[in-house]
């Protein structure tokens, strides 16, 4: 029997995966656990709800023992535009809690999902239709932390067997939650913008193609990696995956099909630039295809026309 704990559950991937467990395995046997941002009515009402401080071992080694966990999902991050404004909290962060989850699953024999990301590449990193394994040599700190999280990983289940699992996520967008500080962020915040008041300025460059996924899609990755046969995973806690790949003038143009009288200009961040530019643009997905059937369902067109659906239905 599944008992799940999700760190970082009220951030953008936790306060949707938390609701899409519960409804699988029942709301009481998910755990959701954030730092410091209040949860939302629907995830505080649907099941139970803690305050946990992932850099403290002892508090994490108390909920184990108390709630019977066996599954980790270990979504709690400082990412990657936050963590050049401040690269020392982004390693003890991402870092410190990391290497605590693992130590309590290696104790307590728990499965752990760490959500790795498209940061562990760099400038020499082949950049379109990225490999699986290739050069990795990433240039933001947030970037290092998800490379050495990817490491430890490989090496607690190597040397103790846990079961450690995890994907690269591309840029996620979604009507959920707000944006979090990351680099591909631009890509949810533009509905927002286009929404409520028909005008955004991008912050990066209008032809930066990165490789993206639509909420829905990521989260049912990480649930079917979970689930998969262990014996058929070979890469196990980096496995590349994506949707679709495009840049702000083709989302631009797209959102402008829904919403005629919309307009975009550009004030570029040079931080967020850099680190764009030392991303893929597209990634190749067919390991994880091969290995546990990843197979995402919505396309660039489809995701548009839904991001507009229903953040429509919830802004206005």
């Amino acid at each position: 029997m599944k008992k799940i704990l999700i760190t970082g559950a009220t951030g953008q991937i936790g306060s949707e995966l938390t609701l899409y467990l519960r409804e699988i395995y029942g709301n009481e046997d998910v755990i959701a656990a954030g730092h410091k941002r209040e949860p939302s009515e629907e995830l505080k009402d649907s099941g139970p709800f803690i305050f946990l401080d992932t850099m403290k071992y002892s508090e994490i080694d108390e909920v184990v023992k108390k709630f019977n966990i066996n599954t980790i999902y270990h979504l709690s991050a400082i990412l990657s535009a936050k963590g050049e404004e401040n690269p020392l909290d982004a390693w003890r962060v991402n870092m410190d809690s990391l290497i605590n989850v693992l130590e309590i699953a290696r104790i307590y024999k728990c499965q752990v999902f760490y959500p790795s990301s498209i940061a562990v590449f760099g400038p020499t990193t082949p950049r379109d239709n990225t490999p699986q394994e290739t050069i990795l040599r990433p240039t933001t700190m947030y970037g290092i932390t998800k490379l050495t999280g990817e490491l430890l990983c490989e090496y607690y289940f190597n040397k103790f067997g846990v079961d450690t699992r995890g994907v690269r996520y591309p840029g996620l967008i979604s009507y959920v939650t707000p944006p979090g500080g990351g680099t591909t962020d631009y890509s949810v915040e533009i509905f927002y913008e286009a929404i409520k008041y028909k005008k955004y300025k991008c912050f990066l460059k209008e032809d930066t193609y990165l490789p993206m996924m639509y909420m829905p899609d990521a989260i049912k990755a990480a649930h079917n990696l979970m689930e998969a046969d262990s014996d058929k995973l070979i890469h196990r806690a980096s496995y590349n995956i994506q949707s679709m790949s495009f840049c702000p003038k083709d989302l631009y143009l797209e959102i402008k099909k829904y919403i005629p009288e919309f307009e975009m200009s550009y004030e570029i961040d040079k931080v967020k630039q850099s680190i764009a530019n030392s991303w893929p643009k597209s990634v190749d997905s067919s390991c994880a295809e091969r290995e546990w059937g990843f197979k995402p369902k919505y396309n660039f067109n489809d995701m548009v026309k839904d991001m507009i659906e229903k953040l429509s239905k919830k802004l206005i």
